[in-house]
């Protein structure tokens, strides 16, 4: 299967994004460095062992967003395999993502792959989500990059499992500020049925058309939709678009309840 990958080339070798898909509709992204390796929320671990096995690569770190089983089911294991591996979490987490081994919270910048990495709290879907912006790097060309977990989708956002209405759109704002260059690498693959339900309210809207027919054929060719952009999101996405709180509350109780 044939799915998208972030070149860049920066002082220390090659660098890329690269998703591994796994269980029904998880993403796990592989950020590399020459021959190291950054993991973003491994559901399981066989599939990310491999993966970096076969291309010789040291993994580094692991970055959590949050502490739902099938983003952290794997991360013991891979912590075994490579036992100086960093795990970064929310310092607020640290009862339900116990192993983590550096503690962050909302506004830190860390230091991964000699990038910065800035954690940004998005409380909404959980009560202590996180997501981490790479900013652009001029000396290697590097793009702005996401990692926001199940926070922000393909053209959707998170259900409010712990969170309020008030909370998610707040943390949607946040990430719709970044730059519009952004690459947005979220944690499952929910493009084209968040298109769907899209285009089930707004049936005229040309964009949005747009964006769910190239998302169908993607789909269709063995593609993922992912990785999108801020600006794409800003433009298509319902959520984002979402003016006050009472329409985005309004939208969101619409979708948990929408049938394709």
């Amino acid at each position: 299967m044939s799915n998208p990958t972030l070149d860049i080339l920066t002082e220390e070798g090659p660098s890329s994004v690269n998703p591994i898909p796994v269980l029904n509709d998880n993403i796990i992204w592989v950020w590399t460095v020459g021959k190291k390796a950054v993991v973003i929320d491994p559901a399981i671990a066989n599939p990310v062992e491999d993966w970096l096995e076969q291309r010789n690569y040291v993994l580094t770190a692991i970055l959590q967003t949050h502490h739902h089983s099938d983003h952290i089911g794997g991360t013991k294991d891979l912590m075994n395999q490579w036992p100086e591996a960093e795990v970064i979490a929310s310092a607020a987490d640290i009862s339900r993502i116990p192993f983590q081994t550096i503690s962050v919270n909302d506004g830190d910048q860390i230091s991964l792959l000699n990038n910065d990495v800035k954690v940004i709290e998005v409380s909404g879907h959980t009560r202590a989500h996180l997501a981490y912006f790479l900013p652009a790097k001029a000396s290697s060309n590097l793009p702005p990059v996401l990692f926001c977990g199940d926070t922000l989708f393909g053209a959707g956002c998170g259900r409010l499992f712990e969170g309020s209405a008030k909370e998610m759109f707040l943390a949607l704002k946040r990430l719709g500020s970044l730059p519009e260059e952004t690459e947005v690498y979220c944690a499952h693959e929910y493009t084209e049925e968040n298109l769907r339900w899209a285009t089930s309210l707004y049936p005229n809207d040309e964009p949005i058309k747009k964006r769910l027919e190239l998302v169908k054929k993607l789909r269709k060719n063995g593609n993922l939709s992912l990785p999108s952009k801020i600006s794409l999101e800003k433009e298509t996405n319902l959520f984002l678009r979402a003016q006050n709180i009472e329409e985005f509350t309004q939208l969101r109780l619409h979708k948990d309840t929408w049938k394709d």
